[in-house]
């Protein structure tokens, strides 16, 4: 009996009994749809946090200032103190302390009233110098950034970003509008690239201006060198341990401190991309384990009807074997009836998992990652359940003495 006579064979056989084949693949495609939307939302989920995170910035370090105590003994949190400046700063890009490091941008920022017209839009004033575009890896869409120039002489120019320009100015073209922030009055000289939405906020919504214009004419604080946040860019990938090493001892060294007392925290993008994207894995493979529980259900299903199928194909068994069937071709012959319902049911399932990657983001708003690894598994899985729910089966009716297979009722 050569393969095509038992691939046909099967495919009749199992086409005979069409509800109870139906029903066995469709548990076989739930698990597997299971699976694949399962860990497919957890990758897609892991995606859109990392790509919102990488949003910050490219190879960034984050420096932040550390928690005050007050008088009465209550503990701030990170970031209470005033412990950096823009002194900080430039420490941090000589590239004698600091050879890794290929930007730093000192940054204050603070919520503010803007006003243009009759207009008027709470955000986001943001003290800055003119590498912050870099660190911060932005692009202008229109007109310019700031300049050093504009940083020294504390120029009342400001950048803002399309949030900010959509709810003052309309659609009227910002560059050359003049805004008033906190009532001081700035003249915009750029629009920002649209970010979008990202865990710290909306990254659209700001208003830049130079650090010094800032300290002299929006900060509340005291102390006008004061910043709340020093954004430090290593010069690469493979230099971000380097420069946050660099960091640390640079400004331990200019505050005159131990590390056990450091007035500063220093985070790492890729330490936030990590910590998330194992807490991500861990999730996926819990729910993805609580769905395969559906697979191991089909896989049962699967060997049920190949066992009633043996059963009521006795004396057919019986037959075959008489007319010179050896056990292996009996074998085969139900090994590939319970192959053909793992693989239909797998290919089914992979399409139902693929409408749902495409329907499913736009009714949960979160992407669903659909890879080719993943598909191929599917198949190898729903295969191999197949195969593996059928080799009892298959083995007992291949066991059966012809005589007493063509005796049965």
């Amino acid at each position: 009996m050569t393969w095509l006579e038992t691939l046909r064979t099967a495919y009749e056989a199992l086409n005979t009994r069409r509800l109870r084949s139906l029903l066995t693949v469709l548990g076989i495609l739930i698990g597997i749809a299971a699976v694949i939307l399962t860990v497919g939302l957890g990758q897609g989920a892991s995606q859109k946090v990392t790509d919102q995170i990488n949003k910050l910035g490219s190879n960034l370090l984050i420096v932040s200032p550390g928690s005050v105590t007050s008088a009465s003994g209550v503990r701030g949190g990170r970031g209470s103190a005033t412990t950096l400046t823009v002194d900080d700063a430039v420490v941090l890009s000589d590239p004698a302390v600091a050879p890794d490091i290929a930007s730093v941008a000192p940054t204050s920022q603070s919520s503010v009233t803007a006003i243009a017209g009759n207009a008027n839009w709470t955000t986001t004033a943001v003290g800055t110098t003119a590498d912050w575009l870099t660190v911060r890896a932005r692009t202008v869409t229109a007109g310019r950034f700031l300049t050093a120039a504009d940083v020294a002489s504390g120029a009342p120019v400001v950048v803002i970003g399309q949030t900010t320009a959509t709810q003052l100015l309309g659609p009227v073209s910002p560059v050359g509008q003049t805004i008033s922030i906190s009532g001081q009055s700035l003249t915009v000289i750029g629009v920002l690239n649209v970010e979008g939405s990202t865990t710290g906020g909306d990254q659209d919504d700001l208003a830049i201006m130079p650090q010094t214009t800032y300290s002299a004419r929006i900060s509340t604080t005291a102390n006008p060198r004061s910043v709340s946040t020093i954004y430090v860019q290593a010069r690469d990938q493979g230099s971000l341990s380097a420069a946050y090493q660099e960091t640390v001892a640079a400004l331990l060294a200019t505050h005159g401190v131990q590390p056990a007392a450091a007035d500063f925290t220093v985070s790492s993008q890729q330490a936030l991309v990590d910590t998330v994207t194992t807490t991500t894995r861990i999730l996926t493979v819990l729910l993805a384990s609580v769905a395969a529980i559906s697979l191991l259900v089909g896989g049962i299903g699967v060997m049920n009807i190949m066992l009633v199928s043996v059963t009521e194909r006795v004396r057919e068994i019986g037959l075959r074997k008489a007319l010179g069937a050896t056990p292996s071709v009996i074998l085969r012959q139900f090994l590939v009836e319970a192959s053909l319902l793992g693989l239909v049911g797998g290919i089914a399932g992979l399409a139902i998992g693929l409408i749902g990657a495409a329907v499913l983001p736009g009714m949960l708003g979160q992407p669903v990652t659909i890879s080719p690894i993943a598909a191929t598994a599917a198949l190898v899985v729903s295969l191999g359940i197949g195969i593996g729910a059928g080799v009892y089966p298959a083995s007992r009716a291949a066991k059966l003495p012809p005589i007493e297979a063509l005796r049965s009722e």
